[in-house]
């Protein structure tokens, strides 16, 4: 039997008194630093003076974010659409230095880029070109994107703000754009920013035509025979289309005025290059500046090819998420009243809409591909991706890229897509680090023949990130070689003869191979079939009349 222990009279009586003194104390304490008041109320971030139609002509947008292709389309789709632009310069380490001197500690790398970039371009304004406070708060506005999940990623616009008010432009608008509900501010009949099918259908089209202006420098790049030459018909191409979009005229004409530019670019496709995939944190995996230490050139001056994920297999990947989330609801017992709930709605007709959605921007898209002359680029097949995917990560979890970061490696070693496939994402990143660093360990040792790196991203230590891409680059170059010694070898063909034969696959910028392999030169050598006879008809023919 056991018996509590009775405290003494006076201990009881000693033990309150230090309660209350340390209660008092307490009290003092918030009512000298003014905490008592902010505990009556609930906190809120509030929003600067919104942007409205009498602010229009006098209110510059500024925005960025995007690849540097994407961000100057955009520009061109909202000047065209009556407003003052101004897209902002990709993020570098000066960016980062804005971004840790005015922001929070422990924030994600693109965070302290992104809100470095502006503090930095703000403050060019009031040093360099004499701008007051004043006038560049009531004159300007950044507009960024936002969203929620289990990432800071949801505190941007906050982290905006505070950076803002410290770095002494307090008042400053940041308007932000959600993912799934649209521009964040109270846009009624006053509102600047009419958000309707003109402004939302310039901004698709800019963004498909990024990806593909993208996607075709990234295949011609590695193989040009000028240096240079690929960056220079990409910088008129992208005028060519900024023009188009900015007088909102039809894009074929100036797709076909970029086709011609790049049909000028020399190539040679017998070079032998790894292709590498980048996967990972969207912002990390598609910026082009220091934020990722300029990984894109930094491959491709390695020796491999590189292929980045676009922004419009995002796009389709919201438009999944969407047909999946309703059919999963529409099994339930009853209708729920959230904010995805079906109550008072059609599911089968907002399943139709999303499905008429993803096929219009798969169409579109290779509208705009063919007619640039980027032929055999394939969107990828949502479905495909969760279907592989499902088994090693949970199609109901989100945050980041949910399980695309998954599915990509699979596919990518499953279907030898690539030779290589390189996750970065910031440093501390939840969503990619716990899938990149957890998931994919289990996913190399079920492929082991999955070249895989994942990297993180911190603003500094770029030479040991070099180093580490350096020596898993040479498995990848090793891989590459392969593909192509083993292609030559079936095609009963050497390296000379090749070179020699100098067939239009090889040379023509816009020729692309049917793939077989990863390696680009080995499918080159795969898809010499038909020229191969016609070569051999040939020699026959002159060794006859020879004799």
């Amino acid at each position: 039997m056991t018996t509590s222990k009775v405290l003494p009279n006076d201990s009881k009586t000693n033990r309150s008194t230090d309660e209350n003194k340390l209660l008092h104390f307490q009290a003092e304490q918030e009512l000298a630093l003014g905490l008592e008041q902010a505990k009556r109320t609930q906190w809120f971030d509030p929003v600067p003076r919104q942007f409205l139609m009498k602010d229009k002509a006098t209110t510059t947008i500024l925005f960025g974010g995007l690849t540097m292709a994407h961000d100057f389309l955009v520009e061109g789709v909202l000047k065209g659409l009556g407003y003052t632009v101004q897209h902002m310069d990709c993020p570098d380490t000066e960016s980062l230095r804005f971004g840790k001197e005015f922001g929070n500690r422990g924030q994600c790398n693109p965070t302290y880029f992104t809100v470095g970039n502006l503090i930095k371009y703000l403050h060019h304004l009031r040093e360099v070109e004499g701008k007051s406070k004043e006038e560049i708060v009531s004159n300007y506005l950044f507009i960024t994107s936002g969203s929620c999940g289990p990432c800071r990623f949801g505190t941007y616009v906050t982290e905006y703000r505070k950076a803002l008010r410290d770095a002494g432009f307090d008042g400053f608008r940041v308007l932000l754009f959600q993912q799934q509900n649209g521009l964040k501010q109270a846009t009624g009949g006053e509102s600047a920013l009419k958000l309707d099918t003109s402004f939302f259908a310039g901004f698709l089209k800019a963004v498909l035509l990024g990806d593909i202006l993208n996607a075709i420098a990234y295949r011609i790049r590695p193989y040009e025979v000028e240096a240079g030459s690929t960056d220079a018909a990409l910088a008129r191409c992208k005028q060519f289309l900024y023009d188009a979009l900015h007088q909102r005229k039809w894009l074929i004409p100036a797709l076909i005025r970029c086709r011609k530019e790049l049909e000028a670019i020399k190539v040679d496709r017998t070079q032998v290059k790894p292709k590498v995939s980048i996967i990972g944190e969207f912002w990390a995996m598609t910026t082009e500046g220091d934020g990722n230490y300029q990984l894109q050139r930094f491959l491709e001056q390695e020796g491999a090819e590189v292929e980045v994920q676009s922004i419009t297999a995002w796009i389709l990947f919201l438009i999944w998420e969407g047909r999946y989330d309703t059919q999963k609801r529409m099994r339930l017992r009853g209708e729920d009243s959230g904010r995805y709930g079906l109550e008072g709605k059609n599911p089968v007709v907002r399943l139709r809409m999303l499905a008429i959605a993803d096929r219009a921007i798969r169409v579109l898209f290779q509208v705009y591909a063919k007619t640039i002359g980027l032929n055999g680029y394939h969107l990828p097949d949502m479905d495909e991706i969760a279907e592989v995917s499902h088994q090693h990560y949970n199609n109901h979890v989100r945050g980041g890229e949910g399980h695309m970061e998954v599915g990509k490696l699979i596919l990518n070693v499953a279907k030898r897509k690539v030779n290589m496939t390189l996750s970065v994402k910031p440093f501390g990143c939840m969503p990619s680090s716990g899938v990149s660093d957890g998931v994919q360990s289990f996913i190399t040792e079920k492929y082991p023949d999955a070249i895989f790196l994942p990297i993180e991203t911190t603003g500094d230590g770029a030479i040991n990130v070099y180093s580490r891409i350096q020596m898993m680059l040479f498995k990848a170059k090793q891989a590459a070689q392969k593909e192509f010694d083993d292609a030559l070898t079936k095609k009963d063909i050497t390296v000379e003869k090749l070179r020699s034969l100098s067939i239009s696959t090889s040379t023509h910028p816009l020729r692309k191979s049917r793939h077989v392999v990863a390696c680009t030169a080995a499918n080159m050598v795969y898809g010499m079939r038909g020229f191969m006879s016609w070569y051999s008809l040939r020699r026959n023919k002159e060794e006859v009349k020879g004799v």
